[in-house]
């Protein structure tokens, strides 16, 4: 009888024994599929935010370049135009001396007899010339009884009379022209200033 007893009590070799009285349990495998699953849920936001992330960071860039491109067509626009309206420019600066000469001989002809069929022929042809010009936006500047303007006049000489009022252009001596509103020439003038207190009391 005692001999069964010891056996009843004998320790059995594949029995694990409780550790400081807790049972030992295993982790169940569902557990450790939510955990993964949980792990790879927390992977897939931060790629989200960093997609979102990027795909903001790609949008704004592409605002700027939309923004760049619009700008670039405006200014094509701009220079198109400017082109345009300005690009006979050379030209007409180089026709320019033929209608100087042309003027002076009407003014040398006007001062000899017998030659005014000549004169009414070169004005004609002064004023077909500049009727043609004016058509790609060429225009004289008026200067004869203005007042002198330093944008569109370039003085070369004061003279001194009691005829005109100060500061104003009293002879020209080449013919400002302007293009499209645009000088491109400035006339060439003398202007009136009064007469000295000496010459007033001479005269």
């Amino acid at each position: 009888m005692d001999d069964q007893k010891k056996k009843r009590h004998q320790k059995h070799p594949n029995q694990t024994l409780p550790t400081d009285g807790v049972e030992e349990r295993a982790i169940p495998e569902e557990k450790k599929v939510e955990s993964a699953q949980e792990d790879d849920l927390g992977a897939l936001k931060k790629k989200l935010e960093a997609k979102g992330k990027e795909a903001e960071e790609n949008y704004e860039r592409m605002l700027r370049v939309a923004a760049d491109f619009d700008n670039f067509k405006k200014r094509a626009a701009r220079e198109k135009e400017e082109l345009i309206k300005y690009g006979n420019e050379d030209l007409i600066k180089a026709i320019l001396p033929f209608l100087d000469n042309l003027e002076k001989a009407v003014d040398h002809s006007e001062t000899t007899q017998g030659v005014q069929s000549l004169v009414e022929g070169v004005k004609l042809t002064i004023q077909q010339l500049l009727q043609a010009l004016n058509k790609f936006g060429l225009s004289p500047v008026e200067s004869l009884g203005k007042p002198f303007d330093p944008a569109f006049h370039e003085a070369m000489m004061v003279v001194q009379t009691d005829q005109h009022e100060p500061n104003q252009v009293v002879e020209e001596f080449r013919r400002g022209y302007l293009l499209n509103d645009r000088l491109i020439r400035p006339a060439t003038v003398s202007v009136s200033k009064p007469l000295d207190k000496e010459a007033q009391t001479t005269s």
